[in-house]
């Protein structure tokens, strides 16, 4: 029996069991210093002005919008064929998500349907760089330069990725990423976001911790100040263990993609011409974060294949089904099959394949192996 090739493997290691180590053995373990190097070491990779360090993707996608006014009666637009978080931090501003379409060989929101789905109402477009390749950003930049409206991206799955010389938050208000388990980099659960503005960022940094207008760290590492409340907010601040975790895995993250990239490509290569199997297109000049590899395979055949794989011992997931036939969206907002046909259809389609730096060639051999001969 073959042994199982498993979804994922985090790649932590000694260094980062070392560093965290260190902050357990201080004084200070809630936000900090320690953050604070975090947040500057971060930005120098992103090539970003502020970094804000979060306990999830959906606590930046969520604070992010309500730094820029977005709240109740206003819409922002979307994309159907992403995680549920992201649309549920445009619910959780009160503000209501309008999905759009999108394009049928990356699954990215479709930028040529953004306009028509535009309303006075409408405040934000949120695009999702799904798999880790992005959205077509200079298009939804002009778009909402001429509308007045600001973007915030969704770039769990693009920490790496680039496009037409643009990185996740060069033409945003904001970018949003994830450090969840499964991530480039993690901490087992995380996020962060980044912005051009300080404004932004230091209200950010309130409003991650209930609004208070100075940190623990602030009051207690330096003579005492008293805070106060500026604003109701959240409890959403990173912590120094999950920061001392996250730094040494910053120096490692282009390596690691490298090791994604060439796995990506062994899989384009074996299965571009297996019957009744597709998969994303990356878009040509473009840099995938090579985040996940999914394939798209008949929707009749998709939930026997899935478990043909799991039965064949390898480690498979779904991203993702399309949000806006969940239940609870369906329930919400009325939304029924044939509102977006191409996310529907991917939705119906799609498994995840294992794709991480630690997956060995024999292991990506494996995977080859289950899925030409389940696809065939």
């Amino acid at each position: 029996m073959s042994a199982r090739v498993e979804f994922f493997k985090h790649n932590i290691g000694p260094d980062e069991i070392a560093s965290v180590t260190a902050v357990l053995e201080s004084l200070f373990l809630s936000t900090g210093a320690v953050v604070r190097d975090f947040e500057d070491q971060f930005a120098a990779y992103l090539g970003a002005p502020h970094v804000v360090g979060l306990t999830s993707c959906t606590a930046a996608l969520h604070l992010a919008l309500l730094a820029h006014d977005i709240g109740p009666g206003d819409e922002v637009i979307t994309t159907p064929m992403t995680f549920v978080a992201t649309a549920n931090a445009i619910l959780h501003t009160g503000a209501r998500p309008v999905f759009v379409d999108v394009e049928p060989e990356t699954g990215n929101l479709d930028a040529a349907r953004v306009e028509a789905a535009i309303t006075p109402r409408t405040r934000a477009i949120l695009p999702v760089h799904l798999y880790g390749q992005m959205c077509d950003m200079r298009a939804l930049r002009d778009i909402a330069d001429r509308r007045g409206l600001v973007v915030v991206e969704d770039a769990a799955h693009a920490l790496e990725a680039e496009r037409d010389g643009v990185r996740p938050g060069q033409l945003a208000e904001a970018a949003c990423f994830s450090f969840y388990a499964t991530k480039s980099i993690t901490s087992g659960e995380g996020g962060a976001v980044s912005t051009a503005s300080a404004t932004v960022a230091e209200q950010i940094r309130k409003l991650r911790l209930h609004g208070m207008d100075l940190s623990a760290g602030d009051r207690y590492t330096k003579r005492f100040q008293h805070w106060d409340l500026e604003y109701c907010g959240w409890k959403y601040n990173m912590d120094n263990i999950q920061a001392a975790l996250l730094i040494p895995q910053i120096g490692r993250i282009e390596e690691r993609w490298q090791r994604r990239e060439a796995i990506s490509r062994r899989y384009e290569a074996a299965f571009s011409n297996v019957p009744g199997l597709a998969f994303p297109k990356v878009v040509t000049g473009s840099k995938s974060a090579r985040h996940l590899f999914t394939i798209w395979v008949t929707p009749e055949r998709r939930d026997d294949i899935l478990w043909a794989l799991q039965d064949k011992h390898i480690g498979v997931a779904v991203n993702y089904r399309a949000i806006h036939l969940l239940r609870y969206y369906r329930a919400t907002f009325g939304a029924r099959e044939g509102a977006f046909p191409i996310a529907e259809a991917i939705g119906q389609r799609t498994i995840s394949l294992p794709l991480y730096s630690m997956l060995t060639d024999a292991e990506v051999e494996q995977v080859i192996r289950a899925v030409t001969t389940v696809a065939r």
